[in-house]
């Protein structure tokens, strides 16, 4: 039989037609289907059907508007026009046969076109319009359109179901996260929380504010070991625990003290690092301790930063306890900037290196501590992190002339 590209130009039938078919079967299963990307999976399922029996292939999926858009093509994209009109809420079957159809391109040149829904359950979510130029599909070429299509369906459907639950543990870390407690009025906030990449699970990465008595606030920013759903329940656990914790109103270290012990007797708790800051507007102090984690920045009115030595002791949940406090003056044109490490680590770089770099940032002086937060994301390219990244940044406001110096220290 002739050949064209390696494939047959005309329908293939018999034991030769039988043995290509089952060849196909084993190539697709290969091929197609190598990630839970969806638009991957259209691109491989276009390139391995040109590969086979197609002079065009086209992938057309819907939207979570239910609009199509086009996915993938391949092939001579001009034979496509033939399946134009075509939409992805086509019926598999029409009376009982297959969709297909003899039409006319540009040129005059025939073309056979197949077109073969995506489903997902129990809706089509898009439709693979397969094009042959002047010789039409056979049984057995037509069958191994099918089956690509169907073994894409299927890791489609994969891809959609972890996309929708990626979705949904996002918006619980999220919802997590987003809502830190309100700080006494005389502290500005501003926080943000990054997940790594576009298709990352849920991390471990949170922070808190926790007013305290006689006008303090505790600023905290913690990191859960690992990611998924179970570093999202023990991020939320050690956050409960931290609150009522800093209601009795310890001194920094002996909060972290208490959390430990608390996490060490729970043998399913992951271990986790965290950073508090005792804020004291009043007084122009603030009271640092550190489980594990990364040093704070504090930004000055010129816009340069420095980073604060803060003792580190072990991570939480390990029991060995040994926390210190420093104490550290602090000024309303300061701005204290809290962060986890995906902030600044890279990987195969030295965290010395690391935090260099968030040390060389320069801000426009008199930024308001939203415009700090944004700087610093952007300067440090924590959009593209390679782990989650929380960010909390505050300054105390300035007390106004007519109002008492104890005025903002009523809890």
């Amino acid at each position: 039989m002739p050949q064209r590209d390696g494939r047959p130009t005309g329908p293939v039938g018999g034991y030769e037609g039988l043995l290509a078919r089952v060849r196909a079967a084993e190539a697709a299963v290969e091929q197609i289907g190598t990630t839970l990307d969806a638009v991957t999976t259209c691109e491989e399922l276009a390139r391995f059907l040109l590969r086979k029996v197609c002079d065009a292939v086209a992938v057309d999926l819907v939207d979570e508007d239910g609009g199509p858009f086009r996915a993938a093509t391949a092939g001579a994209v001009e034979l496509l026009a033939a399946g134009v009109g075509a939409s992805p809420s086509v019926r598999a079957t029409d009376g009982g046969h297959r969709i297909s159809q003899w039409a006319t391109v540009s040129g005059g040149v025939p073309v056979h076109v197949l077109l073969v829904p995506l489903p997902d359950r129990f809706r089509v979510r898009g439709l693979l319009t397969a094009v042959r130029a002047r010789a039409a599909f056979g049984d057995h070429e037509a069958a191994t359109v099918h089956f690509a299509a169907r073994l894409a369906a299927v890791h489609l459907g994969h891809a959609w179901q972890l996309a929708a639950t990626e979705d949904t543990v996002s918006h619980l870390q999220r919802a997590l996260v987003a809502e830190p407690g309100r700080p006494h009025p005389n502290l500005e906030t501003a926080s943000r929380y990054l997940p790594a990449g576009p298709r990352a699970l849920v991390g471990g990465d949170w922070f808190e504010t926790v007013r305290l008595h006689y006008g303090r606030t505790l600023l905290v920013v913690g990191d859960v070991m690992g990611h998924g759903l179970d570093a999202a329940v023990d991020m939320n656990a050690y956050r409960s625990t931290l609150r009522d914790v800093a209601s009795t109103d310890l001194a920094p270290h002996r909060v972290l003290r208490q959390l430990d012990a608390l996490a060490a007797a729970d043998e399913g708790r992951r271990p986790a690092t965290c950073l508090l800051a005792r804020v004291d507007p009043a007084r122009g102090v603030a009271m640092f301790a550190s489980a594990g984690h990364l040093p704070p920045a504090v930004f000055g009115a010129d816009g340069s930063a420095v980073l604060i030595d803060v003792p580190v002791g072990p991570p939480l949940g390990t029991g060995v306890g040994g926390y210190e406090t420093v104490t550290r003056a602090v000024t309303p044109q300061e701005t204290l900037l809290m962060f986890t490490d995906g902030l600044v680590e890279r990987r195969g770089e030295d965290i010395d290196v690391s935090l260099a770099r968030l040390a060389a940032v320069r801000l426009p002086p008199g930024a308001a501590v939203s415009a700090v937060v944004d700087a610093v994301v952007a300067a440090l390219d924590a959009d593209r992190a390679e782990d989650d990244v929380a960010v909390l940044a505050a300054r105390a406001r300035p007390r106004r002339p007519e109002e008492p110096a104890d005025a903002a220290g009523t809890s």
